[in-house]
């Protein structure tokens, strides 16, 4: 006797996976990690610089790496990234746009690059005079470490190292960015 449910057997199957895909899709900070609370965002805004980050293809093979955050009269935040490719001898900048997951004082947002297409951009440390920032984005794959000026204070470094590894980061794997052009 043949069993008539095992055609729907692969429909459950694809079912179930694409409502796990979905499911994991909507994390958009690192278990454990926490969006900073009571952000002043004009005070964020203006010109920070990449001290260390997670390589991943968007920013392989550049040093002197910026990030440069500007109010849009449409209540959108427009970001300008610009970095030195050491292998191609030449400047390159990406532009996009980044808007609040939640209330615009929770450092929780996200930034689009392509289109419709949006990451999460979580501010999860910030000294009150915000010349230091610690950024994680959805997973423990995506961290980074900014500062308004070219470097960062030891003692600040060691702080967010620690903050970053209490949340599963492997900070062995940063990338320290150069800053000499």
């Amino acid at each position: 006797m043949k069993n008539r449910m095992y055609p729907q057997y692969p429909a459950v199957i694809l079912s179930a996976v694409c409502l796990l895909l979905l499911s994991s899709g909507c994390a958009t900070i690192p278990k454990g990690a926490a969006a900073v609370s009571n952000l002043d965002k004009t005070r964020y805004l203006g010109k920070w610089y990449e001290t260390a980050r997670f390589d991943f293809t968007f920013e392989k093979n550049l040093n002197n790496t910026t990030a440069e955050y500007t109010l849009r009269k449409d209540g959108y935040i427009s970001v300008l990234n610009k970095g030195y490719n050491y292998k191609k001898n030449k400047w390159e900048e990406a532009r996009g746009k980044a808007r609040f997951r939640g209330s615009d004082t929770t450092g929780a947002l996200e930034v689009s690059f392509f289109g419709p297409f949006y990451g999460a951009y979580n501010i999860i440390a910030l000294d009150p005079d915000y010349r230091y920032a610690l950024i994680a984005g959805s997973s423990t794959k995506y961290l980074w470490i900014l500062s308004r000026e070219k470097t960062i204070p030891d003692e600040v470094k060691q702080h967010y190292l620690a903050e970053a590894e209490s949340l599963g980061y492997d900070t062995g794997k940063l990338i320290w960015v150069e800053h000499n052009q």
